[in-house]
Formats: structure tokens, sequence, C-alpha cells
């Protein structure tokens, strides 16, 4: 028998944004918040980032360029740190953004890079701890 959507969504949830944050969203969920947190799982996670025509740090990319260029700033950080789980270098991060500042504008680009500063010196810390 094959995974359901959510099944499988809930799968690449855990691979992409890391086991703790999927726990934390999932007992975090209320009893307005728990049908979106199935939606999302179930739709975007199970439905799109399983599709075949896309690798997964192609997705990943591209949802980083995405929150950036429409100022999504907490998803922004969230894909930010799990680029470390799809393979996406800084250097891929850094030419991503320098894109968003040629289409989507030099702010949303300004902006992006700070937050992709302080997650990587973030992550750096933690490496380091």
């Amino acid at each position: 028998m094959s995974e359901s959507p959510f099944e499988r969504g809930l799968a690449v949830r855990r691979a992409v944004l890391g086991d703790a944050h999927v726990d934390a969203s999932m007992e975090n969920a209320t009893d307005f918040t728990r049908d979106f947190q199935h939606y999302l799982t179930e739709n975007v996670w199970g439905d799109i980032w399983t599709r075949p025509g896309l690798e997964r740090k192609t997705r990943s990319m591209l949802v980083i360029a995405i929150t950036a260029a429409l100022g999504r700033l907490e998803e922004l950080e969230l894909h930010l740190r799990a680029s470390r789980n799809t393979g996406v270098t800084r250097d891929e991060v850094k030419e991503l953004l320098l894109q968003v500042g040629a289409y989507a504008g030099v702010p949303a680009a300004n902006t992006a890079f700070k937050i992709a500063a302080k997650v990587y010196r973030q992550i750096d810390d933690e490496e380091h701890a």
C-alpha cells in the first residue's frame, strides 16, 4: 500500500526542516491551526515537494528566492536554515539573493542578505558550541 500525501509530506517536511521544527509545529497546533498544519503537510509537502519535475535542492532554492522577493521573512529564515538539509550552499544563496535584487528590488535583497547573514552566524555558533 502506498503512502498517503500526508505521510509523504510529513517525511519530506521532516527531511527538509528537521524533526525538531516539525514536532514543534505539530505539538503547538491548536484547534484553530491544526487544519492548516494538515493542509500544509499534505498539499505543499506531500503534493508539491514530492513531484518528480524538480530536485529537492532546486525546490529549496526557489523557496528561498520567492520568500526573499515577497518579503516573507520568517519563512525565508526557516528555509535558509533548512538549506543545510537540501544541499543549497551559501554561495548559491548569495547568487539567489543577487538575482532577487535584480528582479524584485534592492530593498528585498538587502533585507534577505541581512537575514541570511544572521542565520549563518547562528549556524556557525551552533556548530562551534
